[in-house]
């Protein structure tokens, strides 16, 4: 446990993809990304650091760059997010 981190105070709201194309998801916390893609999705969330950290608390991660793209159409490819913690900044 770590006494130098916090938490955020609240979740943030998962963008849409109603609209059949990848939302930008880079700022927002894993979690509000993996809410917003259909649960049918493969998503894997890699430690943009390098240092292959286990993403156990996704409402604790930012994503930093993901794949596809923000503005991709949408047709059930997998989505590759990386990330960092809340706090650190992205590679």
């Amino acid at each position: 446990m770590k006494l130098a981190e916090s938490c955020p105070a609240h979740d943030q709201a998962a963008p849409s993809a109603a609209d059949g194309k990848m939302p930008d998801f880079r700022g927002k916390s894993v979690k509000a990304a993996r809410e917003a893609l259909d649960s049918s999705t493969s998503i894997t969330v890699n430690d943009a650091t390098g240092a292959s950290r286990w993403v156990l608390i996704e409402s604790n991660w930012q994503v930093c760059t993901q794949e596809p793209a923000a503005g991709a159409k949408l047709s059930g490819q997998p989505v590759t997010l990386d990330a960092v913690k809340f706090g650190e900044h992205c590679p």
